[in-house]
């Protein structure tokens, strides 16, 4: 069964944009990436979209529904009220490039600035590692991300604070923390983490969990661990004290 839906789509560019309406008919399963499409079809050749796998494994999809960010290969059209028009516009953390798509490059060159995976020498005769399940367990659910970036752009330190130049973001904090819970990693990022990561300015709100399409538990199992490690190194007034009397 079918039935008439309003959009409102962003449309612009780096300079300048506005919303337009649009009307299509929406059909029982279709998703808000199956609109976008059949307006492009229909009415908006030139509509810039960018999309893969419409699996929700790419995370090239992402945008703002309705004012949340989310992937439109996975916010269903039966999920929206059908008395209000969907809104559709690009993230909001991010510069516009053409309508709907925006410029992620900012997150590339922020990964190119974290310490690297460093193993720890082999421990076994063979020449090879032994580690514990538990241990691969707990960084394993930080490599489910797809870089959808829907968590950095809720993060309001980055989409309304505009601290780029300060703060990685919880994206790239779960990379840390893959890297930092690792069993064999060796490299010490906790300096980072403080000053230019800036893991301080994140105030656990936890709405980058809550948006996160593969249910990593950002803030409870990524960013608290990781302040932790800063704090124990550089506010636990015992560690101070020992500090202090070794410069002595």
């Amino acid at each position: 069964m079918s039935r008439p839906a309003q959009f409102r789509v962003w449309r612009g560019d780096r300079e300048s944009g506005a919303f337009v309406d649009y009307q299509t008919e929406v059909e029982d399963g279709m998703v808000v990436l199956d609109a976008v499409h059949r307006i492009q079809a229909e009415s908006a050749g030139d509509l810039a979209v960018r999309w893969n796998c419409k699996a929700g494994k790419c995370g090239s999809c992402s945008a703002e529904i309705n004012g949340k960010p989310s992937l439109m290969c996975m916010t269903r059209m039966a999920d929206m009220p059908p008395e209000q028009p969907v809104t559709i516009e690009p993230m909001r953390a991010f510069p516009p490039l053409k309508d709907l798509v925006t410029d992620v490059s900012w997150n590339f060159e922020v990964k190119k600035r974290i310490k690297p995976f460093k193993p720890r020498p082999p421990d076994a005769p063979d020449g090879t590692w032994r580690v514990q399940q538990a241990d691969v367990d707990r960084a394993q659910e930080f490599r489910k991300c797809i870089e959808c970036f829907l968590c950095q752009d809720v993060c309001h330190v980055l989409r309304e604070s505009h601290k780029h130049d300060q703060f990685i973001g919880p994206r790239f904090l779960v990379h840390v923390a893959a890297l930092e819970m690792h069993p064999l990693d060796v490299e010490d990022r906790v300096p980072e983490l403080k000053e230019a990561h800036g893991i301080g300015l994140c105030n656990i709100t936890k709405c980058c969990t809550k948006v996160c399409p593969e249910h990593i538990t950002i803030t409870d199992n990524a960013i608290i661990p990781l302040k932790e490690r800063v704090v124990d190194r550089y506010y636990d007034p015992i560690r101070r004290l020992f500090r202090r009397r070794r410069s002595v």
